[in-house]
């Protein structure tokens, strides 16, 4: 969930700074897309749900996160016949993400879970990201999503290239648990664009972030939260299982990102003492751990991560490494 906390701290920060602006003029009624787009997407989205008869009777939470999913969605349940509890669909140009949506998903799992409702999104402002919650509050994120549809696709032939492209932020437990599968993972740099360009490069239709944002390149080669949202009601109704059952087995590891400021980016792997912090690292956990370390690409700031089955072991070494890191090229 690292990589969902670091963009929340840059969200909010930035939602504080307009929300000091002065109010902005209302919208012209010219300047709002044209309905018969609206209705072109949901019918298009409607298409891509289980049948209606499969979907009757669930019960569901939705966080629009004050967004571009609020005008869509009630259209989207209203042909798919559903009654669900839309949360935070009431943009006002100031509310976009605030406190809500896939940045803020706890107010959703709480809802979904005081509910009994058997599944609960949010997505974020744009809706190419989606993070859910189970019957019992559970927050499943992207690694979760992956997961879950990853064996469903292969178990019917629909896995291309039998493999799921991930970021450097997938979680190890994500790793592990695919490969018990038979299914690989492939690691990318951070970011949806280094995920797409795998997944074309390797002939695999599968990929995605933990932050949620996930792609069915056979559906689209852009990310979309509510193409992601149905995928998972296809994944339930026709497997029979409840979300909580299809992420169930998934052990995501502990893990951990600290940030150092350095006065100069001097090369990692050339610095003896980082070298050991983490080979003593590796030499304790083997296998069963990773470590990244790298250096910001805007910033002078180097970045360590760290995770393991053990959060005492991770902190552990987190701290060992960013201390070293500090010690030889820290501001003082």
């Amino acid at each position: 969930m690292a990589e969902i906390e670091n963009a929340r701290v840059a969200i909010d920060a930035r939602a504080c700074e307009l929300r000091e602006r002065p109010p902005p003029p209302a919208l012209a009624a010219s300047s709002w897309p044209d309905a018969s787009l609206l209705d072109e997407y949901a019918d298009y989205l409607a298409s891509l749900a289980p049948p209606r008869t499969r979907l009757a009777g669930l019960r569901l939470v939705v966080d629009c996160a004050h967004g571009a999913s609020a005008r869509i969605v009630p259209k989207l349940l209203e042909r798919l016949n559903i009654e669900a509890r839309i949360l935070n669909a009431s943009p006002n140009g100031r509310n976009i993400n605030l406190d809500c949506g896939s940045l803020h998903p706890d107010g959703m799992a709480q809802a979904t879970k005081s509910s009994g409702a058997d599944l609960g999104v949010a997505f974020d402002g744009d809706a190419d990201r989606a993070i859910f919650a189970a019957r019992d509050g559970r927050i499943a994120d992207g690694d979760h999503v992956l997961f879950a549809m990853a064996p469903y696709l292969k178990e019917r032939g629909r896995l291309k290239g039998n493999g799921v492209v991930g970021t450097l932020m997938t979680n190890l437990g994500l790793e592990l648990a695919l490969q018990q599968r038979g299914i690989a993972l492939k690691r990318t740099p951070v970011g949806d664009k280094y995920v797409l360009e795998e997944m074309l490069r390797a002939g695999i239709n599968l990929g995605g972030e933990p932050s949620g944002h996930i792609i069915f390149s056979d559906i689209s080669l852009a990310g979309d939260g509510l193409v992601t949202w149905l995928q998972i009601l296809r994944l339930m109704t026709e497997t029979e299982k409840s979300f909580g059952e299809l992420i169930r087995d998934l052990k995501q590891f502990p893990q951990i990102i600290r940030n150092v400021r350095v006065r100069e980016k001097r090369p990692l792997e050339s610095i003896p003492e980082v070298s050991r912090a983490i080979a003593d690292f590796r030499n304790e956990v083997g296998v069963r751990g990773r470590v990244v370390v790298r250096y910001s690409g805007t910033e002078k700031l180097a970045r360590v991560m760290v995770e393991a089955e053990q959060a005492e072991v991770v902190e552990r070494h987190a701290a060992q490494i960013a201390e070293t890191i500090e010690r030889i090229l820290g501001v003082n």
